[in-house]
């Protein structure tokens, strides 16, 4: 069975890379898991404990909201798929983790399309998926608009 871990998050490159794996790779039988690793505060100790609070109720509601958003994109796709929430500080390593844990046959991401100096600064998550994860990695540009 082919499985297929595709990186999820509230940027429209998200909505392009699910778009561009159901065009031009699915195929009836793959399991699909639509994988997002939200925000998270727990380990925040600079926010007294009430912003922390509040700060991961809006997080848990965005990620509700976008659980509804992709399961009902895919659906319109013709695609059955799992949603998944994985928490974890760090993006790729949860996406990584999750593909290994999963057997994943291949990744598809998004990129936000950030320059190399910002990049550096910040760390992007599809290049520590491209390298650290154990099968091929599709990263999806966004649009020329």
């Amino acid at each position: 069975m082919v499985t297929v871990v595709i990186a999820i998050d509230e940027s429209e490159t998200a909505d392009i890379a699910l778009e561009w794996y159901v065009t031009n790779f699915h195929k009836p039988g793959n399991k699909v898991i639509l994988l997002h690793v939200p925000e998270s505060y727990i380990n925040a100790t600079t926010m007294s404990p009430g912003r922390v609070m509040e700060l991961q109720r809006e997080s848990d509601g965005k990620t509700s909201d976008l659980k509804q958003k992709f399961i009902d994109k895919a659906s319109k796709l013709g695609i059955e798929a799992e949603f998944r929430v994985e928490n974890a500080d760090k993006p790729g390593h949860a996406i990584v983790d999750v593909a290994q844990k999963e057997n994943a046959t291949f990744v598809v991401t998004g990129t936000r399309g950030m320059g190399k100096f910002r990049r550096t600064i910040m760390g992007s998550v599809s290049d520590f998926v491209v390298h650290h994860a154990h099968c091929p990695v599709l990263v999806c540009r966004h649009k020329d608009k």
